[in-house]
């Protein structure tokens, strides 16, 4: 998969296949979808493309700072890599491109210059300045610069919509199983490891603390996980907490994995780590020992996971 910047860096010459979507998640909903564009594409001879959008539109129209993501725009990209498309194209949301008309936007950016021969969208989709285009525009459209338009269906544009709402619910509840359901993929953290303050090491369970720069990333539900990552070519499992640690008063929230049989430093390196299991809230211990016993405890319900 070919990786564009921007509409006006596409220059494949080959007709496309497209949609267009935010994509949030990339769920087992999304799929679906996409999978027919690149069944579409392998039927038709186009190639299968891509088209969603960063800043997310919410942020740039609405100023929407509580807005939360299920994927970094990185890990959407990694996520849709592996899905068999030949082209994503991430196009820079501006206000002046949200000013676009319709007839802009479909002639000038998607025929012209994507080399759309088929569009595969949703029956409520809607585009153009003031979003004040729909499907039935669409088809016009097609009929005047020659492009297909397939309908995604009212059901199947629910069932992603609802899938999104479920993933999110869980995820704030810490149902983290039913989220890697509707994901179809262990749901992932990625950031920066950076200092701490230590005391893990002085409890025997040093850990890397994470932090993640993107602010709309969604966070799941403060407590502990189980997780794995892969660093360099291997694959490490471990436990991670999410919270202010109240047994030491924390008062600012925090991401920490300790990894199991792992001795590297991993300070300044980028790392991505894949939540597979929930194992409880995060408690105030009544002392530090208390806390230490549990971690004890976590370590063993961890491994009786992971090896299940």
């Amino acid at each position: 998969m070919l990786t564009v910047q921007s509409i006006s860096k596409f220059d494949e010459e080959h007709p496309t296949v497209l949609t267009i979507g935010t994509f949030d998640g990339v769920h087992v909903g999304h799929r679906k979808i996409l999978q027919r564009v690149i069944r579409s594409a392998q039927e038709l001879n186009l190639k299968s493309t891509v088209l969603t959008f960063f800043p997310h539109p919410r942020m740039v129209l609405q100023k929407d700072a509580e807005i939360k993501l299920l994927n970094t725009i990185d890990e959407k990209s990694q996520i849709l890599k592996h899905l068999g498309l030949e082209y994503l194209i991430i196009h820079p949301f501006t206000k002046d491109f949200s000013r676009l008309t319709a007839t802009e936007f479909v002639r000038d950016n998607l025929v012209n210059t994507l080399k759309m021969k088929k569009i595969i969208i949703g029956y409520d989709h809607r585009f153009g300045r003031n979003r004040n285009a729909n499907i039935a525009d669409l088809r016009a459209f097609g009929s005047t610069f020659d492009f297909e338009v397939e309908e995604i269906t009212a059901q199947e544009v629910d069932d992603v919509s609802v899938s999104s709402t479920k993933i999110r619910k869980a995820l704030g509840e810490g149902a983290i199983e039913i989220a890697n359901k509707y994901l179809g993929y262990d749901y992932m953290l990625t950031g920066k490891v950076i200092k701490g303050k230590g005391l893990g090491k002085q409890l025997g369970f040093p850990t890397a603390n994470i932090h993640i720069k993107e602010r709309y990333k969604l966070i799941p539900k403060n407590g502990v996980y189980v997780v794995r990552s892969k660093i360099g070519s291997s694959t490490v499992h471990g436990m991670m907490n999410i919270g202010f640690n109240p047994t030491v008063e924390g008062t600012e929230q925090s991401i920490e994995v300790h990894f199991f049989d792992f001795d590297q430093d991993l300070y300044e390196k980028e790392i991505q780590i894949n939540i597979m299991h929930r194992l409880r809230d995060e408690v105030k211990f009544d002392s530090i020992d208390a806390l230490k016993n549990q971690l004890l405890n976590d370590k063993k319900t961890s491994f009786d996971l992971i090896l299940r």
